[in-house]
């Protein structure tokens, strides 16, 4: 697997114009833009991370003339409008609190503390916007190229974070793994599963709608 990001997409001229903005150093794109792309699959939203707050975000975009919303700014999330789609860029953060149903977060500075607290290995791969140097602190290559779907850490605790993970879990098992899947991740969603129950019948309907649309 390759270390390095090389996409089409990349070198589009509104994504170059919002990189300049926020300063190629402060921001990374992240998730599933990054992890589609180094599986040759096309890419339907580009998200990025980035260390500056969310007013200083908001204020580089002013300055830049690059319209934007702040679709989430109590969470750090900043979308660009631009021609070619819209872009989320939110603010490192680190988990204050979380219940299994929401989670308090507070910004922080430190890239590998952000990839921390995203769910699975391969949906925690940062990738520089002009290098294209993917940063992998927790062996997504690896799993990307073995199709494994497998939690960051332990499983049990990233389900208890959030329980729709469970979920997710099998819609990404679905579409990226291999048989035989991982044992301690089923075995969580196995135990955990009741915790299902305590979700919002909107967002347990819309992760199934999007598992079973699946091939």
């Amino acid at each position: 697997m390759t270390e390095n990001l090389t996409a089409d997409w990349m070198a589009r001229d509104d994504l170059v114009a919002l990189v300049a903005a926020l300063g190629p150093d402060n921001a990374r794109y992240v998730g599933g833009a990054v992890r589609d792309s180094l599986l040759g699959q096309p890419v339907k939203d580009i998200d990025m991370a980035t260390s500056l707050l969310p007013e200083e975000v908001m204020q580089r975009l002013w300055d830049a003339k690059i319209r934007h919303v702040p679709t989430g700014i109590e969470h750090g999330t900043v979308t660009a409008v631009l021609p070619g789609g819209p872009v989320e860029i939110t603010t490192l953060r680190h988990d204050v609190a979380t219940d299994g149903r929401r989670a308090t977060v507070a910004f922080a500075t430190d890239w590998h503390e952000d990839a921390a607290r995203r769910d699975f290995t391969i949906n925690a791969l940062y990738a520089d916007p002009v290098s294209g140097e993917i940063f992998d602190w927790f062996g997504g290559l690896a799993d990307l190229a073995a199709r494994r779907v497998r939690f960051i850490g332990d499983a049990h605790q990233r389900i208890r974070e959030d329980h729709l993970r469970i979920l997710r879990y099998f819609r990404f098992q679905a579409r990226f793994g291999t048989q035989p899947a991982d044992a301690e991740a089923e075995a969580a969603c196995c135990e955990l599963a009741p915790t299902l129950k305590g979700l919002s019948r909107e967002r347990v309907g819309m992760e199934m709608m999007n598992l079973l649309g699946l091939p």
